[in-house]
C-alpha cells in the first residue's frame, strides 16, 4: 500500500498485521479522490476525520494532497501502531484518537471531509455518523465518504446520497448532511 498522489506520492504505508482491518485498495482510493476533487476542487486547508482508520491511508492521502489537519479514529491496537508509524514516517499533521468510531469525543472543530470505511455488513455506518453529528464533527458544508461492500444497504438518516460508484468488490458513496 502506498500514497497515490501529492507531496508524499509513492511513499509506502505500513498496514496492520492480522485480518481485523481491510485497507482501501490503491485503485479505490484513486477513484474516491477523483470523485472528491471534482466536487471540492482540492484539499488545501481541509480538516479531515478518518473513522475506522485502519492504516490511516485515507486521511494521509488527503493530507498528502494539501489537507491541513487530520484526526484518525481507530480502536484496534495493531491498527493504531500502524497509524502511529505512518504519521511519524510522513511527518503528518495528524492526531490518532484511540476511540470507538461509534462513540466519538467532542470535535475541536467540524470536519470538512469525513471518511468512513467500517467493517462490511455490520451496520456501523449509521452509528458512527450519528456520533459524529452529535459530537460536532459534522457541519452543513461537510462531505462524507462511505465505503461499503458492493450491494450492501446503506442507511444514513440525516444524510443525503450525492453519488455512488462501484470499484471492484466495494462501493464508494458520497453523502451530504440534510439541510
Amino acid at each position: 500500500m502506498r500514497i497515490v498522489a501529492g507531496r508524499w506520492r509513492s511513499r509506502p504505508l505500513e498496514t496492520p498485521v492480522g485480518a481485523t482491518t481491510r485497507p482501501t485498495a490503491d485503485r479505490a482510493r484513486e477513484t474516491l479522490f477523483s470523485m472528491l476533487t471534482s466536487r471540492l476542487g482540492g484539499f488545501e486547508g481541509l480538516l479531515v476525520l478518518d473513522l475506522f482508520a485502519g492504516s490511516g491511508a485515507l486521511a494521509l492521502e488527503a493530507l498528502s494532497r494539501g489537507a491541513a489537519r487530520g484526526f484518525l479514529v481507530e480502536r484496534d491496537p495493531a491498527a493504531r501502531r500502524a497509524i502511529e508509524s505512518n504519521i511519524a514516517k510522513l511527518g503528518a499533521e495528524a492526531r490518532l484518537i484511540g476511540h470507538d468510531a461509534c462513540s466519538l469525543p467532542p470535535a475541536p472543530a467540524p470536519a470538512d471531509l469525513i471518511f468512513l470505511d467500517p467493517p462490511y455488513g455490520e451496520g456501523l455506518t449509521t452509528k458512527a455518523l450519528q456520533s459524529a453529528l452529535t459530537m460536532g464533527w459534522v457541519a452543513p458544508h461537510t462531505w462524507i465518504s462511505v465505503e461499503t461492500a458492493r450491494g450492501e444497504e446503506l442507511d444514513t438518516p440525516g444524510f443525503e446520497p450525492e453519488s455512488t460508484r462501484g470499484v471492484g468488490k466495494a462501493e464508494l458513496h458520497l453523502l451530504r448532511p440534510k439541510a
